[in-house]
Formats: C-alpha cells, structure tokens, sequence
C-alpha cells in the first residue's frame, strides 16, 4: 500500500510519533502551520489539540479506505449537518476539500443534498461560509 499524501492517497508517512504525524497530515490538509491551531487551544485546552493531531489526523486521516477528497466531503456534510458553519471548522474544511482536488460545484452539490437530508437551513447557512470562502480563494490568487 502506498503510502504517500496524494488526494488518491491520504496517508501519513510512517514516520515519528503520532503527533508529529498528525501536524504533518493537518499542514498538507490545510495548508496552514500545526502550530497555529495548538496556539488557538493552549490555553484552553492543550490536551484536546494533542488529541484532534493525534487521533483525527494521524489515525482516522491515514486510514486507506477513502481518499482525502472523500473526506472531506464526509466532513463539510456533516459541518453543515450540525450547523458548524461559524468561525472555524466548516470553513477550514471547504479550503481543505478545494486543496483536495474538489471543485466549487462539487461543493455547492455537496450542500444541496445536504439541504434535502439535513435541513434547508443548513444548507444555506454552509452555502454562504462556501462563497465566502470562495471569494478568498478567488481574491488570494495572483494575478496576470
């Protein structure tokens, strides 16, 4: 089995301790510093951050049986199931699924169904985070 941090592939290399494992799979997922989201908990709660690299990211992350644009979709229907779509995780979640490899449209679709098995609410509410999100994307990107 591969293990390499393609989109088709999303697991971690085996190498160093789970932690360390887990910051690198949130880095390729995110695109962002490990640092910055154990920063945000370190006085709160760093044991919660240790747990989320740890289990989230260096087991449930590396596990072969869906692809990290899979998951991705799993997470933003959930995110938008729950109502999650606030500051932070529904957000990170459509940059990371963008990262993936997934388009706008898969995206919006995403929601839709989520719309008709979760709430319309929902949908619109995960809707907005998206073209918002989108809107950075677009905004962030160099120009010719």
């Amino acid at each position: 089995m591969s293990r390499n941090l393609s989109p088709e592939h999303p697991s971690t290399p085996p190498v160093g301790s789970r932690f360390e494992r887990g910051c690198a799979t949130f880095e390729h997922v995110f695109g962002l510093p490990a640092k910055t989201f154990l920063d945000a908990l370190a006085d709160v709660s760093p044991d919660f951050a240790r747990h989320v690299m740890e289990w989230e990211f260096a087991d449930v992350y590396s596990r072969p049986a869906l692809s990290l644009r899979e998951r991705e979709l799993v997470v933003l229907a959930a995110c938008a199931a729950l109502g999650a779509t606030g500051q932070g995780p529904l957000r990170l979640h459509v940059g990371a699924a963008l990262r993936s490899g997934l388009t706008q449209e898969a995206i919006v679709e995403t929601f839709i169904q989520v719309g008709f098995a979760a709430g319309m609410p929902a949908a619109l509410l995960a809707m907005q985070t998206a073209k918002d999100v989108f809107a950075s994307v677009v905004s962030a990107e160099p120009r010719a």
